[in-house]
Order: C-alpha cells, then structure tokens, then sequence
C-alpha cells in the first residue's frame, strides 16, 4: 500500500526534529544533518512499508548509519583542514524544541561537541542515543546491526577514553548572559584588563577561519596571550561599521557579527565559575551560511 501524502506529512513533522537532532550532534554539522535526515526520508518513503514495523526506527537506524560513513570520512578531510576545526553554529533561539531540556541543550555546546570528537563514530552513536536521547540498548543495538552487551561496552569504551574530558562547568543560564554582556563591552571598548578580569589565567582561544579567513592556526593559551589575541582578531571580524549583537547559538548566549543581514562570524564562551575558560570564534564562511538575521533571535538583555 502506498503512503498518503496525509500519512509522509505526520511522519515528517513528528520525526523530523528528533533525526534532525541526532545528526547534527554525531556531525556537528548542520547542513550535512538536513541533507542526511532529507536521505533517510526518501528512503523510508521508497521502502516496503511490510519491511519497516517502525518508522521511528527505521529512519534512526539510516540517519545514524549515513552519520557513521559520514564521520569515518569526515577524519581525512580534517586532517587537511586548515587550522582548529569547530563545529557549525546553530541558531536555536527560534527554535526551542532543539534545547528544550537542560540535558538537550548541554549537549549542544561546542564543548560537549568537541568531546564528541574523541570518539569512534560507533561509540559516539551510543554515548548520544543513550545518554542524551534515552534510547534502550535494545533499540541501539538494532540500530548498530549488533547486540546489546556489545553497545554497553562500546558506552563503557567511550567513558574511558573521555576519562577527564568529561568534566563540563554547569553555568546557569543568567551568569552566562552577564559574562557574554561584560566581554562583549569589554571587547568593544578595547578594555584589556576588564577582559583579563573575565578569563581564567589558562583560558584558550579557539579560532576556526577553515583557510578562508585570515585567524590564529593554532590555540591561543594563557589568559594575556588570549585578551590580546581577542581584541585583534575581533577589530578584523567585528570592524566599527559592523556592530556586533546577542543572539542564541546553540543553545547559549553568543556575540553575533553581522553584515548586510548575514553572519559574518560567531563568538561564543565557555565559562567555568564566574570567569571565561575557552573562547570559540567561527569565521569561516561556509559554517555560517545559515545564519541569517531572520533565522537569529536577539533578546533584549541588560545588567
């Protein structure tokens, strides 16, 4: 029997954000995630409908399999990736259901995404399927094509090679605001010792301009190497003429440069207490094509 139009519609809308969800975490990238959940979907809607039982489950097992080739060629390219890859940013200020849980959302940091990065791309499959989006081993193992035992020790393997990256500083939301306020006026005053003030004394600057804008092709370290590299590298992403906004990315606050409506590059903090432990800024073009004014939310925030 053939799929209703009413039918692939439903199936769409109630799935489309969980898959969405998924893909983007395994590949920290967004535009490879629509493509992939776009995939699976084809697929289940050319697929016997006698074969699938589920279509929950049928469309995970295909966007987590695509994800896995995915990722195993994603490695050769980043090798030759010039300079710090970092994930693409992801406006979810008007979308709240991509955060709508505290877990959701920590998990959608650029630092647990680069955790993420430490994994196999099976291990990083059950850290998230089980972990983030609750799903039984059973459900993983179908998934994956093996059996339970094998996804618990596949989770046991990811911990352990996590092992001390695993330590993330829980910030409310109201301290980050106030800390991005204070390094966004501290930056745009040219104010060096407010911005010492903010960063711990081993804060790390992470620039990702993927050879297509001129940033640091390492990790800047120390807390003064750091304050003088921010100020420079954001007089050359942020000029005068370009004033630099709040939005939400990716589920916390960040500054937000943009010009002629269309983001031009994205800063965002990761704070430890009540100072700045990592600074992250992605100026690469082809990461922030999505990110347009229209698709950004700018709260009104003041302290």
């Amino acid at each position: 029997m053939t799929k209703t139009s009413e039918e692939t519609a439903h199936i769409f809308q109630e799935y489309r954000v969980l898959l969405f969800s998924i893909a983007y975490r395994m590949l920290g990238e967004a535009s490879a995630a629509e493509d992939i959940v776009q995939e699976a979907f084809v697929r289940w809607l050319q697929a016997d409908e006698q074969a699938v039982e589920s279509p929950r489950a049928y469309l995970t097992t295909v966007v987590v399999r695509l994800c896995i080739d995915q990722l195993r060629s994603a490695r050769a390219r980043r090798e030759v990736y010039v300079g710090p890859w970092l994930p693409e940013p992801l406006a979810t200020g008007q979308y709240p259901e991509l955060v709508a849980t505290a877990e959701l959302a920590e998990s959608l940091s650029f630092a647990f995404l680069l955790m993420l990065e430490k994994l196999s791309p099976r291990e990083r499959a059950v850290l998230l399927l089980r972990e983030v989006f609750d799903y039984e081993y059973s459900e993983i193992a179908a998934i994956l094509g093996t059996n339970p035992a094998s996804c618990r020790q596949l989770l046991h393997r990811a911990h352990q090679r996590l092992d001390g990256n695993e330590r993330r500083f829980q910030v409310p939301r109201a301290q980050q605001e106030r800390l991005t306020v204070q390094f966004l006026r501290a930056t745009a005053e040219g104010d060096i010792e407010s911005l010492l003030g903010l960063l711990t004394d081993e804060a790390i600057f992470i620039a990702d301009g993927g050879g297509k804008v001129k940033a640091a092709l390492k990790p800047i370290q120390g807390a003064k190497r750091v304050a003088r590299g921010m100020l420079g590298a954001l007089r050359k992403w942020f000029p005068p003429e370009l004033q630099p906004l709040l939005s939400e990315v990716n589920g916390q606050p960040a500054i937000v440069g943009l010009a002629q409506g269309k983001a031009v590059g994205v800063v965002l903090l990761e704070p430890e207490g009540e100072r700045i432990r990592r600074i992250y800024g992605v100026v690469n073009p082809e990461k922030l094509q999505r990110l347009a004014e229209g698709q950004l939310r700018f709260p009104s925030i003041s302290h």
